[in-house]
């Protein structure tokens, strides 16, 4: 039996199974209370994360916490962690078939599916940040080209919702210090979606690990260098453990943010009201995660360097200007597909007009911290 073969057979169980378990609560109820209105009982979807733990489940969990407190307890998301269900690599086909309502994940775990699910987290730095990328989403055509590649490219039946603007992540962990190109050449290095072939382009091998997996190969020496996302994500792996020499910047993934995605049957089963919360609520918990993150990542990277004797280095400019020169001979191969190459033109335009602006009225906060603080 083939893999595909496999994973639908098993998604097919699942999928009988939940449905079996929630008709025979149904039944139950109807048999042992049959006096008793359910018209006020709460709508449940239940919600996979790509999350295990660590602050990425907080995440997740904060946007559940947000649509259960908006809707008054007459909508309920269940919180199901990583792996409940399905398999992560499994999550996007499992809410398509309705096996779950819904998962909260990023868009490069599906990248094999299309390259272009890369351009919508994991993509090519044109100068911006992740939040705005969320700009050009939200109100520069982004939304309707990802609708577009569900809809009409992928074919799948799901609605989908962004949320939290990541920064951009650090070049990773090391186990020497690594200063130029040459440094880094025939590393094996984790990393996922586009910036594989970046780095493929750059003399790197790698590997494409999920996160929980990543200590472990880097403790047994499978890999010799990984990236995550952020101090705090790190310092939970335990990466100070494996590795001393921490990279801060990078234009591999300089910007990313959260999918939250639903069965699109369910989704318009829902009343007017509550699609709204569950779009509202990704929006509040997309603002209230930028504004938690500096403050934790801000913390951990200084108990790192304290508390852990993690050594803490700016990626040089030499391997930042070698990552874009590898971009720039990344992307041709993949321009070749009309809807990559519409996705990549739109991002741009956006981007060209609105870095103008950014990086024109902009003063220069690195001068102005520099005065006070050194």
């Amino acid at each position: 039996m083939s893999d595909d073969n496999k994973t639908e057979k098993s998604i097919s169980s699942r999928r009988k199974f939940l449905k079996g378990g929630a008709f025979a609560a149904v039944g139950a109820s109807a048999v042992g209370f049959p006096m008793v209105s359910t018209a006020a009982a709460p709508v449940v979807l239940k919600l996979q994360g790509a999350w295990g733990g660590g602050i990425f489940k907080e995440y997740a969990v904060d946007y559940v916490k947000r649509v259960n407190e908006m809707s008054g307890g007459s909508l309920k998301i269940d919180y199901l962690d990583v792996g409940a269900v399905v398999k992560t690599s499994e999550m996007q086909t499992a809410v398509h078939k309705g096996v779950i309502d819904g998962a909260h994940m990023v868009t490069a775990y599906w990248y094999s599916k299309n390259a272009a699910a890369s351009l919508f987290g994991t993509g090519p730095c044109w100068g911006w940040s992740a939040n705005q990328m969320l700009g050009w989403i939200h109100h520069g055509g982004g939304k309707e080209l990802y609708e577009e590649l569900m809809n009409d490219v992928l074919k799948l039946d799901i609605v989908g919702f962004f949320s939290g603007p990541m920064p951009a992540q650090p070049f990773g962990w090391f186990r020497k210090e690594v200063n130029s190109v040459a440094d880094i050449k025939g590393l094996k290095y984790r990393t996922v979606g586009l910036a594989a072939n970046v780095m493929q382009e750059m003399g790197m091998s790698v590997v494409q690990l999920p996160g929980g997996e990543i200590q472990p190969a880097m403790e047994r020496g499978l890999i010799d260098a990984a990236e995550f996302n952020n101090p705090t994500s790190d310092k939970d792996f335990g990466m100070q453990d494996v590795a001393k020499n921490y990279y801060l910047a990078s234009f591999h993934q300089s910007q990313e943010c959260f999918e939250i995605i639903f069965n699109k049957d369910s989704f318009n089963a829902l009343s007017a009201e509550h699609k709204s919360i569950l779009k509202y609520a990704a929006e509040a918990a997309s603002a209230d995660m930028s504004w938690k993150a500096q403050d934790r990542y801000s913390s951990d990277l200084e108990s790192l360097k304290k508390e852990h004797g993690v050594t803490v280095r700016r990626t040089s400019d030499a391997i930042m200007a070698a990552q874009l020169e590898a971009w720039d001979k990344v992307l041709p191969r993949f321009m070749k597909d009309p809807y990559f190459a519409k996705v990549v033109a739109s991002q741009k335009a956006w981007m060209k007009r609105v870095g103008a602006f950014d990086l024109t009225n902009a003063p220069d906060y690195k001068g102005a911290y520099q005065h006070y603080f050194g």
